[in-house]
């Protein structure tokens, strides 16, 4: 194995004590069915080698390993998932922050990958940040709806590439890793779900394949695109921050 300064498993104390860094990324999946196509890490494989774009551009910045597991009971009538429970998946998070926290880390950026890990992201950090007011936590809940805002219109061909192993998440693996990709599987069902509410479904409600969207409308090349705006688009936000010293308060409250 070759050793990846940008990731912290790789990392020895000497090696930490030479070049520390200041910021981590936290990468959030699931283990889980993506249809016929997609490997069943697709979420934490996607959100870790997309932390990893990301730490590459914006200096003192590491990579936790990925938590493989998250929030998938609803996922659960398609093989292969393992599941934590809401609690569980909470207080693995509040855990991995407290210890950043105690190593002197106080800026934290969570990459998201799965669905289901959003609202143990939201109980888990608030609570973080509640015990520890110069804690810095950023986290991109959700990047499969971000990154339909940051591409051109008409770039997705169907539900605005969104769907679970749909059509946008089809695309990034397929730029991110082909080789765990099987294209000729790829089949879908595009759920009709009434606007502005949000339905608390279980996914074997919403189709028979084990995958939401259009898969097979997905390509590489519109992975490509993907990768670059999401990374680009986080690298600019952590920049930013890092030129304001992660002071985002108002003038009015400093």
């Amino acid at each position: 194995m070759k050793k990846n300064p940008l990731e912290i498993q790789h990392l020895t104390t000497s090696d930490y004590k030479a070049a520390p860094f200041d910021k981590v990324i936290l990468p959030l999946g699931s283990l889980e069915s993506h249809g016929g196509h997609l490997p069943f890490g697709t979420d934490a494989i996607t959100a870790h080698m997309i932390a990893l774009d990301i730490a590459a551009k914006v200096p003192g910045t590491a990579v936790l390993p990925a938590m493989p597991f998250g929030v998938s009971e609803h996922y659960k009538e398609f093989p292969f998932c393992i599941s934590l429970q809401f609690e569980t998946e909470i207080a693995l998070i509040r855990d991995v922050l407290e210890s950043i926290y105690r190593e002197g880390i106080r800026k934290v950026f969570i990459m998201n990958g799965h669905d289901g890990n959003i609202s143990p992201i939201e109980v888990a950090s608030r609570s973080a940040k509640v015990a520890h007011p110069d804690f810095k936590i950023v986290s991109l809940d959700a990047w499969w709806v971000l990154v339909g805002s940051l591409v051109p219109e008409g770039f997705f061909e169907v539900w605005n590439g969104l769907g679970h192993g749909g059509e946008g998440e089809t695309s990034i693996c397929l730029e991110l890793f082909p080789e765990l990709c099987e294209m000729q599987y790829a089949k879908g069902v595009t759920p009709k779900l009434p606007p502005y509410v949000d339905i608390k479904w279980r996914f074997s409600e919403l189709t028979n394949t084990g995958a939401s969207g259009d898969p097979t409308k997905g390509s590489a090349e519109k992975g490509k695109t993907m990768r670059k705006v999401l990374v680009d688009t986080a690298v600019s936000i952590l920049k930013e921050l890092e030129k304001k010293g992660w002071d985002y308060r108002s003038d009015e409250v400093k």
